[in-house]
């Protein structure tokens, strides 16, 4: 995948060395102290783990729109990894369950969500629940 590639899809990486989507209101602001206001409450932190053999992501942290579906991220990650749209593909939170597929991410996030951010774990068989 191309590095810009996520952004067009509503992903893109979240470490220290990534800077903004959308410019800082002004010197005072940086990536790693604070977001403008609206940039928090449209996006979320998500954090995924492979499971098993699947194969692993380069960037295991993303911010990500509230409003994407299951469906859609699960979608992402084929494309990231590569994978066969045929090839199944399993969620889950908290290691437990694994949430619908037309479930929003937001929604996850204010159920489950901890530290600032939702951690989601990924494989291409069942594991969990």
């Amino acid at each position: 995948m191309e590095e810009g590639e996520g952004e067009q899809q509503g992903l893109s990486p979240k470490d220290g060395n990534d800077t903004p989507t959308e410019p800082a209101p002004g010197p005072a602001v940086s990536p790693a102290s604070e977001e403008p206001a609206g940039e928090t409450k449209r996006k979320i932190d998500v954090l995924l783990k492979a499971v098993g053999d699947t194969p692993i992501m380069k960037n295991k942290k993303w911010t990500i729109e509230k409003t994407r579906t299951v469906q859609g991220l699960m979608d992402f990650i084929k494309k990231y990894l590569k994978l066969d749209t045929s090839e199944q593909l399993f969620i889950y939170v908290n290691q437990s369950f694994a949430p619908s597929p037309d479930h929003e991410v937001g929604a996850l996030y204010e159920c489950f969500g901890s530290d600032g951010k939702l951690v989601l774990h990924y494989c291409k068989s069942q594991a969990w629940g």
